[in-house]
């Protein structure tokens, strides 16, 4: 690679490591859409949902978009409504409440669209499992279009098209696409239909400016970021920047982001903001700010999602503190339990999906949190590992009949249970998922990209290796191993991360940040090592501070020179 294109060293090793080949090199550095944008056609049923769609633009015919209360299903909504308002269509956007409603269309809401004059409903991020509404939405007199992408059952629901990646007949190979990913697809066949039926091309929008949200969704949904994806969020973080969406510019205003966004931001912080909606508060705020064109209401829903965000961090960190306590007793009765799985009535259903991330994280294996309802029911959320694929498992579970509804993909699902049907849900989880857990925590290993000491970590190196980014879910952050160092510094800032000061033998000094670490193995180790010296391994980020820009190290592990214990 640094023969071929003249590379730098550094760069050709993490792209090395990451198994792009010399003569894939440049392009894998400037993803372009026009290069990786595969015909839209090659999804089953999307030559009859663009003909469908083209028809209401040009009849601006009243349409109902019926989204998921997470990012994903906000930016596909927002995405699609604004597309179909630049032809007059009359687009009602309708997000069902997490609590009241639960997740996908359901028989009231279809039924009040309808009412309200809709003639077309397109579900986004949804539907492929929603037989019985869509049924009945067609007893109402609606065209249904659904446009999504969880695994999909053998028996479609009823409509004019199910554009989805991971329906089974589908051989397109696109399934890694979130679901703004499907819109955006579908747009582009849209724009072709109407092009085709003699719709001057000045009057077609352009889809390039909704490309923020496309990227958004790829990073919050945590799909995997190649190919298509990268080339997604590459673009979609350049049109992000300009701030040309008002409720985007608002969001970053309220999150208090100087800089210009990068992928991580998309995950750590604009998404737990638009999550909060949903989770604990209004679920359609979301799709409300990304689609607002008025900076002032952008400015006051903003506001409104960074005030649910900061209430969700306080209802979740005590209860994954409760969460983590039962799973530690669990573990320590039996501690090869392939899945764990915990519930209570006193957690909030917007939070049980947060409390299985911070398990699978804490325990290196997929996780499961209910909250019980009055009712007895139980709604749950699961977050998975590599390699162990959750949402085939779920819906084994409802095929079974343990469970009255649920879905999802390989690294992420939810599942609704009727009554006391818990331990059974387990227990066929863990049946389904035994070998898959073993296997993947057999091989789980920290994977290095090399060496480097403090002074050799420059924020002129963190650029370098930034070209190889976006980084995410199967594009992981190169992390780098810091040999002898000693913890100079370490104490407690923020909600439980570690702070740090890193020394190298020659006196050089970096500052290192350890998150959510304060109460585990990692944060104990860090704490009580000052003036000892450890292999450090991390993340390397640009920390800029009073207009000074140095590395800072993200830490991820510690080992212990003298005995060779990895805490």
């Amino acid at each position: 690679m640094t023969q071929a294109h003249g590379l730098p060293d550094l760069l050709a090793r993490v792209l090395a490591g990451r198994g792009v080949r010399p003569a894939e090199a440049q392009a894998f550095l400037e993803p372009r859409l026009r290069d990786l944008l595969p015909d839209p056609y090659c999804l089953v049923d999307m030559e009859a949902a663009a003909d469908r769609l083209a028809r209401a633009c040009r009849e601006a015919e009243s349409v109902a978009v019926f989204g998921d209360y997470d990012v994903d299903g906000a930016a596909s909504a927002s995405l699609l409504a604004g597309y179909l308002g630049a032809f007059g269509c009359p687009t009602r956007i309708h997000i069902p409440d997490r609590i009241t409603e639960g997740y996908g269309p359901n028989v009231a809401a279809i039924t009040e669209l309808a009412r309200g004059g809709a003639t077309l409903l397109v579900t986004v991020d949804c539907g492929t499992a929603g037989h019985e509404p869509l049924a009945a939405a067609a007893t109402l007199g609606l065209d249904v279009i659904v446009l999504d992408h969880h695994g999909a059952p053998e028996h479609l629901p009823l409509a004019k098209a199910v554009v989805n990646p991971n329906r089974l007949d589908d051989l397109s190979g696109l399934g890694h696409l979130c679901a703004a990913g499907v819109v955006f697809l579908t747009l582009v066949a849209l724009n072709r239909c109407l092009r085709a039926s003699g719709m001057p091309s000045e009057r077609l929008p352009n889809l390039q400016d909704g490309l923020d949200l496309v990227a958004l969704a790829t990073i919050a949904d945590v799909v995997p970021l190649h190919g298509l994806n990268r080339a997604f969020v590459v673009q979609g973080l350049t049109v992000m920047r300009a701030r040309g969406r008002p409720g985007l510019a608002a969001l970053l205003d309220a999150a208090a982001l100087s800089e210009p966004p990068q992928a991580w931001h998309l995950g750590y912080l604009l998404g737990p903001r638009i999550n909060a909606g949903g989770r604990i508060g209004d679920a359609a705020l979301g799709a409300r700010l990304l689609g607002t064109d008025d900076p002032a209401e952008a400015v006051r829903i903003a506001a409104e999602l960074d005030r649910l965000n900061r209430e969700r961090q306080a209802i979740e960190a005590e209860a994954v503190a409760e969460a983590e306590a039962e799973m530690d007793r669990a573990l320590t009765l039996d501690p090869d339990q392939p899945v764990l799985v915990t519930g209570s009535a006193e957690w909030h259903p917007g939070i049980v999906g947060l409390i299985a991330a911070r398990l699978k994280e804490r325990f290196g294996r997929p996780a499961f949190a209910f909250a019980f309802k009055p009712d007895g029911s139980a709604v749950g959320s699961g977050r998975s590992i590599p390699g162990a694929d959750l949402g085939a498992a779920v819906r084994e579970a409802v095929e079974a009949g343990l469970a009255v509804k649920g879905g999802g993909h390989a690294m992420a699902a939810g599942v609704t249970l009727a009554g006391t049907e818990v331990a059974a849900f387990r227990d066929a989880l863990a049946k389904r998922l035994d070998g898959a857990v073993a296997q993947a925590r057999a091989v789980d290993a920290l994977l290095l990209d090399g060496s480097v000491s403090a002074g050799g970590a420059s924020a002129e190196m963190v650029r370098l290796i930034h070209r190889a980014g976006p980084f995410g879910q199967g594009a992981p952050e190169p992390v780098f191993a810091l040999p002898r160092h000693r913890i100079v510094d370490a104490g407690i800032v923020g909600s439980g991360h570690v702070r740090a000061r890193l020394r190298s033998r020659d006196g050089q000094a970096i500052g290192a940040i350890c998150f959510r670490a304060a109460q585990s193995p990692l944060g104990t180790a860090l704490l009580s090592g000052i003036g000892q010296e450890f292999h450090v391994a991390g993340t390397l980020s640009c920390d800029n501070w009073r207009g000074a820009e140095r590395a800072q190290l993200r830490i991820c592990d510690l080992a212990d020179i003298a005995g060779g214990q990895d805490p």
